[in-house]
């Protein structure tokens, strides 16, 4: 068994851990993170794939007159701002428009996406605007005849890579990562608090890490960690299973995605642009940790019937793929509450035996719940951390502001190095979506045969499945046609 010493040890390598872990570095910490599987396996790569304040969370803390619902759609929209700003590549605005039957709906909606709109003060993106029918029917072409809406703009983004590029930059700041390792045990000093783990990889190669502090960032599983190091703690996490459908058929053609303001169990559902398909979701269904990554036929089938009542004239929807994360969501006081009227906001909890876990909480607000969970460390630690040093995100430049003109430069540059096909355009925005200002470095390193496209539906090439399993840590199929190239 070999020995490693860190400052920081972080269990899980989600959208939570890797923030953890990037935050920490920028602080001057010796940090490494353990992930049983693949970085943003679990729920963080099977998200929605929409950078937002929610609007759900909004109408409810009117409705309910809860405090705890606005301060979090304020804090997500600060968030939503900073990722697209931070990540321009990776993250886009996205245009929804919500149906209204009525003059009255259309007043109600507006005045709410108005006070989201101000809810997100200098990190706008866009002010909400009436939609007339007929342009209503321009932004989406196939839906139901004679509705009128309501425009308003949210982020769209690719979580997966997103979440790998916290985890390389981590690394690249001096974090030693580890997948397909898991922690099988904790040990202790005298005095019976965590003093390090013990983790385990897929050949039973066992490894020692002394930490002075230990975060579990591991989603719908924190209560197995945390049960690990005490075995009397009290669960608290609820999961929440949220599926996804991708279709053929492009429902948004003009670029405008669809938010259905309600369903029969008062939910609301997204239909958006997805790869000049369209992507379908979500539902809320309380399950078990084995049944989180799989929808069911029920819900595949609920999906599907929404799609039908909006777009009549597609009467049948092919499935492409489809996909299922549970969402890790705190257990409220009244157990008998509806999952989908859950808060999602996260809490920071540190065990008497010292085990820090950050649970709870969404994508859009990873960075907060990092500083939270950092604010913990530094308790344990017993001594003030590091003001955070410039450490720009794989794919960014050190001033994000400058990211954007930069990426349009490098457009020349690609369309000089990849090959003159029909697919050279789409290959160029895929490179840059995926990879940023490191697309030209990464394409120049490879030969000609490595840059030709090999699908028609994104247009990756072998240089990148190269890259990814000897630079992104992929190691199976799943890993590179999941999460790193989106096929």
């Amino acid at each position: 068994m070999t020995d490693q010493t860190v400052d920081l040890l972080v269990i899980g390598c989600g959208a939570s851990g890797a923030s953890v872990a990037y935050e920490a570095v920028r602080r001057g910490l010796r940090v490494a993170i353990l992930e049983a599987g693949d970085i943003g396996g679990g729920t963080s790569c099977r998200s929605t794939k929409l950078l937002h304040g929610g609007v759900r969370y909004l109408e409810l803390a009117f409705k309910t007159l809860d405090i705890a619902q606005l301060k979090l759609v304020r804090e997500a929209l600060l968030e939503r701002g900073h990722w697209l700003k931070e990540a321009p590549f990776l993250a886009q605005r996205l245009e929804l428009a919500l149906p209204t039957p009525a003059l009255w709906n259309q007043a109600y909606y507006r005045v709410g996406l108005g006070l989201y709109d101000a809810l997100a003060g200098g990190e706008g993106i866009g002010s909400s605007r009436l939609l007339s029918r007929e342009a209503m029917a321009m932004a989406l072409p196939e839906l139901k005849a004679g509705l009128s809406g309501v425009a308003y703009s949210d982020g769209q983004f690719d979580d997966a890579r997103l979440n790998l590029l916290l985890a390389l930059s981590a690394e690249q700041g001096g974090a030693q990562l580890q997948t397909r390792c898991k922690v099988v045990g904790f040990e202790r000093d005298q005095a019976g608090r965590l003093s390090g783990a013990v983790s385990e990889d897929r050949e039973g190669r066992q490894q020692r890490w002394t930490a002075a502090a230990i975060v579990n960032a591991t989603g719908i599983q924190s209560d197995a960690i945390r049960q690990l190091a005490d075995p009397t703690a009290s669960p608290r996490m609820l999961t929440s299973r949220g599926s996804h459908l991708v279709i053929a058929e492009d429902l948004c053609p003009e670029g405008v995605g669809l938010l259905v303001p309600s369903t029969a169990d008062g939910r609301v559902l997204f239909m958006l642009p997805f790869f000049g398909r369209t992507l379908v979701g979500t539902t809320d269904e309380a399950c078990s940790l084995d049944e989180a990554t799989a929808p069911s036929e029920a819900e595949e089938q609920y999906l599907l019937r929404y799609i039908r009542d909006w777009f009549p004239a597609v009467e049948n929807p092919t499935v492409t793929s489809r996909w299922a994360g549970g969402r890790p969501l705190l257990k409220p006081a009244d157990t008998d509450r509806d999952s989908s009227r859950v808060v999602r906001e996260h809490d920071v909890e540190t065990l008497p035996c010292g085990l820090v876990s950050v649970m709870g909480g969404k994508w859009t607000t990873c960075r907060p719940m990092a500083i939270d969970t950092l604010d913990a460390v530094e308790k344990q630690l017993g001594h003030p951390l590091k003001a955070p040093v410039v450490l720009p995100l794989i794919g960014s430049a050190p001033d994000p502001l400058r990211t954007p003109g930069l990426l349009q430069s490098q457009r020349a540059s690609l369309e000089s190095l990849l090959p003159d096909t029909s697919q050279r355009p789409q290959q160029i925005a895929h490179l840059l979506g995926n990879h940023g200002l490191s697309a030209v470095h990464l394409v120049s390193g490879w030969s000609d045969d490595e840059r030709e496209p090999l699908s028609d539906v994104i247009p990756v090439c072998q240089g990148e499945l190269r890259h990814a399993i000897t630079h992104e840590h992929a190691r199976t199929v799943t890993d590179v046609l999941c999460r790193r190239t989106r096929l």
